[in-house]
């Protein structure tokens, strides 16, 4: 695992909450947030803007994109529509003091470039993952799906965060067959604000409690 303390935040979808997720976490460790490939700037201001006023954060702990592109798709193909291909020498982990809430683009399976997904820069960012998922029906088969491709790539799991409407029995299996733990969840919100944010961060393990566990 690397040196540099830190999850990756990851979807078993896109549009799940891995951004809501990644504003907790930060707030709960007082982390720094990088999202390395950001889509969709066409449409709307990203997702480090969301991060920085959820979470509170002081520029100093805001990592700007290694790559930002407009069109809403994987960033394989936002990248083709403006020429660019994402060089992986510049997805490199950046040196913070604090821990690194690193966000995803999509699902484990989004294409980054022809050679790599999101699942393989997680492998070579040597980082945690921590795999936000919908509470509701259907949710068992991606999130087993999911954690399956992660430990075929050797990746540790810290563990899954449900969204949405209360489903015992669905966090029951998943935390039972895909053999890892439940870290928190978010309920159906009316409203997502910085007190919001705030207060869900109050039931977040610690960092090093989660970090000690996988490694045992």
């Amino acid at each position: 695992m690397s040196s540099q303390r830190g999850v990756f935040v990851t979807g078993t979808d896109t549009g799940i909450g891995k951004t809501l997720v990644s504003a907790i976490l930060c707030r709960a460790w007082n982390a720094t947030y990088w999202k390395p490939l950001q889509t969709g700037l066409a449409d709307e201001d990203g997702d480090t803007p969301t991060v920085r006023d959820l979470a509170g954060l002081e520029p100093s702990r805001i990592v700007p994109p290694a790559y930002a592109f407009q069109a809403p798709l994987a960033p394989l193909a936002a990248g083709d529509l403006e020429n660019v291909t994402v060089n992986p020498g510049r997805l490199v982990l950046p040196q913070v003091s604090e821990p690194l809430v690193v966000e995803g683009a999509g699902g484990l399976m989004v294409p980054v470039r022809e050679d790599m997904m999101i699942a393989d820069l997680i492998g070579r960012l040597a980082l945690p993952v921590v795999l936000v998922t919908r509470s509701g029906l259907g949710t068992i088969n991606h999130t087993l799906l999911s954690l399956e491709a992660l430990r075929r790539r050797a990746i540790p799991v810290l563990g899954v965060v449900p969204v949405g409407p209360p489903n015992p029995g669905n966090e029951r299996d998943v935390a039972r067959f895909g053999k890892t733990p439940i870290l928190f969840r978010i309920p159906q919100l009316d409203a997502i604000t910085e007190t919001v944010v705030s207060e869900l961060s109050g039931h977040v393990p610690s960092l090093d409690v989660l970090q000690q566990q996988i490694s045992q």
